[in-house]
């Protein structure tokens, strides 16, 4: 990953990327939006560690994150664009899975993804 180059595959629905101690899957839609890997700035991630556990996160990049407070200043959203706000959100500065997949490394290696990702919740048996 660190070379430039990016790996992944398609299956699911999602374009799945492995890094060390992790697998993402990015919901980019399907396998003919394939543009959107190197220049996706709002999407939803999923993140299967080596232990099992699972993580989800919303990842936007600072400029997606400014052109929706701009589209709701105009249309009165979130108190006409005064803020922004999203539960499970990751702001990136830079767009494209190889961005997002670099600072999901970081954050699984620093153990940091317990805290900043959420969760996903188990089913009950």
């Amino acid at each position: 990953m660190g070379d430039g180059t990016l790996q992944g595959w398609w299956g699911g629905g999602l374009f799945h990327v492995r890094g060390e101690g992790f697998e993402a899957g990015f919901a980019l839609g399907s396998a003919e939006g394939v543009e959107n890997v190197e220049n996706v700035e709002n999407v939803d991630v999923f993140v299967r560690r080596s232990d099992g556990s699972e993580w989800t996160a919303t990842v936007f990049t600072l400029a997606e994150v400014h052109r929706l407070m701009d589209r709701w200043a105009e249309s009165g959203e979130a108190q006409a664009g005064a803020y922004f706000w999203c539960s499970d959100g990751l702001i990136v500065r830079d767009a494209g899975v190889a961005a997002m997949v670099e600072v999901l490394a970081g954050l699984v290696a620093s153990d940091d993804a317990r805290t900043i990702l959420r969760p996903v919740a188990e089913e009950p048996e």
